[in-house]
């Protein structure tokens, strides 16, 4: 729907705001309508859409802020919640917040959605960053190439807002034509005979028709769901074996050839509308060859486990005198409390109660504070200084195996310690499939406190074999916790795929306000 088609709604406008983790979207948000939301600098910070009002001269604006998201694919929660609002069509503009310092991978997510034929406003944000790296894009080059207003802002400092209002509620000309990439003869070819069935059908679905079939070609599991529920089962199968035929037919991958000319068109329009400085590639490199060390395949898990264990051995090293602090404080505190009680002629039984149940109880549960702050410090530091996200992609691999994605073996890892701050860990999980079965699993790691335990048993009853006995014990525990995953992948999340999708964000230097925030949010909550 074009603003022309609002004069008759008493000039209200419903704006979406869309766009990738670490945009500044957020922040434009808060901007705009003045309302105060977290704002974070990692990827699912908004995990459901937010609104707000604004207003510009005679003008009434409803803003949706929806969920951070890399692409339209639909296979996390927030890529779900993002993408149903945007294909249902309930607003006006779509205000796309680009990140200007990071157009090659922010443009991807505006790609598809100009190819879903939304009203769109290219919202590059972030300009001082940009600037401040010699980057200088040519906003009405830009434009023409995307077929799309474009406005420059600085969300955090205000800058460019009036001209995002004028341009949204001035612009009576936003194009309703979707963008079109040519995808090579191959696909086209299969594209133009999907859309003729969708058509043949009465295929609606809200969406652009060309782009339905695009994301049918990609096996896109909402598309699939949608076309079923459209035209029915056994229509939805003859375009599913339509495109199946083709596909073993082919010379190369149907998805990758639409990525690749996705990328292609992408790297077209940067060429020819912005300018980086040989600095800045510089820049690049060095990030670059830092990455080349520490997501090795080769190098990566070795320096990620010497990582681990120093936040391990940090973590107990640290906490263990402050435990030590809390336990001898609440035993004097519950002796000192009984004894006034006992005086003042109270009965042993409700002595007890209040020294060993009220008391001790508490203290049985502050006693892992120590530990749980000082993981989540180490990880806050990890987090900010971007190696965070360089470890999950190094674990992907072996934890995909579990139906898993590699953030979930830090609570794993954290586990040996202590389940409680294992379990604790999983809240910096984006998936709630992989919270739960993350959770589920961390009981089986064998912590800190059962190898005493261990120890005990097996020197008395296999003296000759202890230390075997032990490290087998630790290993069963491995992998009854490997088996365990597959099975409540199985029977829990049944149908059910984890997409790991992790950006790796530049390095830098972690700051104790950042630092203190992150483990502050987790350890609160």
């Amino acid at each position: 729907m074009s603003l022309n088609k609002l004069r008759g709604k008493n000039n209200e406008v419903k704006l979406a705001l869309a766009g990738n983790p670490n945009s500044g979207k957020t922040t434009m948000f808060n901007e705009l309508t003045g309302s105060r939301q977290h704002v974070g600098n990692w990827p699912g910070v908004t995990v459901e859409k937010k609104t707000g009002r604004a207003s510009y001269q005679n003008y009434s604006l409803e803003v949706i802020d929806l969920p951070g998201t890399y692409s339209l694919g639909a296979y996390s929660e927030d890529e779900v919640v993002a993408r149903d609002f945007l294909t249902t069509g309930d607003y006006d503009v779509v205000l796309n917040i680009i990140n200007s310092a990071n157009l090659d991978r922010n443009l991807y997510f505006t790609v598809q959605l100009l190819e879903m034929g939304v009203d769109l406003i290219a919202v590059l944000n972030m300009a001082d960053e940009a600037e401040k790296k010699g980057i200088k894009i040519d906003k009405q080059k830009l434009g023409q190439l995307l077929g799309t207003p474009v406005v420059e802002t600085v969300a955090s400092k205000g800058r460019g807002i009036d001209n995002l209002f004028a341009e949204t509620v001035q612009h009576r000309d936003l194009s309703e034509a979707a963008l079109k990439i040519d995808y090579g003869s191959e696909v086209e070819a299969l594209i133009s005979e999907v859309v003729s069935m969708l058509k043949k059908f009465d295929f609606t679905g809200q969406i652009n028709q060309r782009w339905a079939a695009v994301k049918l070609i990609e096996h896109d599991p909402e598309a699939v769901k949608l076309l079923e529920r459209e035209v029915g089962a056994s229509k939805a199968k003859k375009i599913k074996s339509l495109i199946a035929e083709r596909e073993l037919k082919a010379e190369d991958d149907f998805d990758n050839i639409i990525i690749d000319r996705k990328y292609e068109f992408i790297n077209k329009v940067i060429a020819e509308s912005v300018q980086r400085p040989a600095e800045d590639q510089e820049l690049e490199n060095v990030s670059d060859k830092i990455d080349t060390i520490v997501t090795n395949k080769y190098l990566g898990i070795p320096i990620f486990m010497t990582v681990m264990w120093a936040i391990f051995k940090f973590t107990f090293t640290v906490g263990e005198p402050l435990i030590g602090y809390i336990e001898t404080f609440f035993e004097a505190a519950g002796g000192w409390i009984g004894s006034l009680l006992l005086g003042a002629g109270a009965s042993p039984l409700i002595t007890s109660f209040i020294t060993d149940g009220i008391i001790g109880g508490v203290g049985s549960v502050l006693v892992f504070i120590p530990n749980i702050f000082l993981l989540f410090l180490a990880i806050g530091v990890l987090e900010d200084s971007g190696y965070m996200s360089r470890a999950a992609y190094v674990m992907d691999k072996v934890m995909s195996k579990l139906g898993l994605h590699g953030k979930s073996f830090i609570p794993m890892i954290v586990g040996f310690g202590c389940n409680v701050p294992g379990v604790m860990a999983t809240r910096t999980l984006d998936s709630k499939r992989d919270r739960i079965i993350s959770i589920l699993i961390n009981p089986l790691m064998s912590c800190s406190a059962r190898l005493p335990v261990y120890v005990v048993f097996a020197g008395a009853l296999f003296s000759n074999h202890a230390s075997t006995v032990v490290f087998s014990l630790y290993a069963l525990g491995i992998v009854m916790a490997v088996i365990m995953a597959g099975v409540f992948n199985k029977i829990l999340f049944k149908g059910e795929r984890s997409h790991f999708v992790m950006e790796l964000p530049p390095y830098r230097f972690p700051t104790l306000k950042g630092v203190f925030i992150h483990m502050w949010e987790k350890v609160g909550a």
